[in-house]
């Protein structure tokens, strides 16, 4: 017998309150704003991504997942708002997050179970960014989360690394910079401890295989180049079929990604080890109709309100333990 626990990622598109926050620019999202946005607006948003939360993975552990990043969320308000939402309030998740620096007042998070994950730290990191006026631009932070699953040491890293506004090419030294931020993040880990188990996830906006990946991080894409000082990136396999976890103009993108310490490709399963990975998008999740469809069925489309969930479907890993 296994257990499954599964690990979740989801960037939910921003997820805002309807309050003015003085201190960002998230004017545009209250119910004066260009954007409308209303309580009930709000409302069936939260409804939604509970919904969406609260079947990552079901299929397969009949729960569920244990561990859950978050990114594109206002406040820790929202996201108490989540938890307690039916649809997720009886499966009892507690809250990690911090208030990132980022303009637009967007945040990471993590939840977790309380019954299968016991947090022992936890620590925001600072992305610091420069324009060519050495001008800061403010951006998120990297959230690290350590603690205990079932009796073994995991760190779980979440993250919404810049994106390509002004073109991928212009923006890619800033997620080059978030690549090296996460890289002394796990040095930092295995520094403390060289077995630690730790599990990168996030929107990073960009590819497996772009530079940010496989030259800073160098990121393996098969189980069989895994050493024990590498780390795996189940996405790239699933990256080279032409899944992605959102679209633009006509092109898949896997931007919602994990990578994972080698010491989870464990053939001895009275540990975690690595099962499998996949991009979440059941029907209900996709645009049903005109020239976005099966894209990801948003909440906003080109400045009108669409009511639908995010412009990126979730990820998801599994890893198995004999019970």
């Amino acid at each position: 017998m296994y257990k499954v626990r599964t690990i979740a990622f989801y960037n939910v598109e921003n997820l805002f309150d309807t309050i003015n926050d003085t201190l960002t620019f998230d004017d545009e999202r209250t119910p004066n704003g260009s954007y409308h946005w209303t309580l009930e607006r709000y409302n069936k948003k939260i409804s939604h991504i509970s919904k969406v939360l609260s079947e990552i993975g079901k299929e397969t552990s009949k729960s569920s997942p244990d561990i859950i990043g978050l990114c594109e969320i206002e406040n820790r308000a929202v996201l108490e708002d989540l938890i307690q939402h039916p649809n997720l309030q009886n499966k009892n998740y507690g809250v990690i997050h911090f208030d990132s620096p980022d303009a637009r007042g967007i945040d990471v998070a993590l939840l977790f179970k309380k019954a299968s994950f016991l947090p022992t730290s936890f620590k925001s990191h600072r992305l610091l960014l420069f324009d060519d006026m050495s001008e800061r631009k403010y951006t998120r932070d990297q959230l690290v989360v350590g603690g205990v699953l079932d009796k073994e040491e995991f760190y779980f890293i979440v993250n919404h690394w810049p994106s390509r506004r002004g073109g991928a090419s212009k923006s890619k030294p800033n997620r080059i910079r978030a690549a090296l931020l996460n890289k002394r993040i796990i040095d930092s880990i295995q520094a403390l401890d060289w077995n630690a188990k730790i599990v990168s996830m996030g929107d990073l906006n960009d590819d497996p295989r772009d530079d940010s990946l496989k030259k800073v991080l160098k990121t393996k894409g098969k189980i069989q180049q895994v050493d024990s000082l590498s780390f795996f990136n189940p996405m790239e396999k699933l990256y080279k079929k032409g899944v992605g976890s959102l679209a633009y103009r006509d092109k898949w993108n896997l931007f919602d990604q994990f990578f994972i310490s080698g010491n989870l490709i464990n053939p001895n399963k009275q540990l975690h080890s690595y099962w499998k990975a996949g991009v979440f998008a059941p029907p209900y999740l996709k645009t049903a109709k005109g020239k976005f469809t099966s894209y990801p069925f948003r909440t906003y489309a080109g400045g009108s309100y669409t009511g639908g969930y995010s412009d990126h479907f979730p990820v998801y890993l599994f890893l198995l333990k004999e019970e």
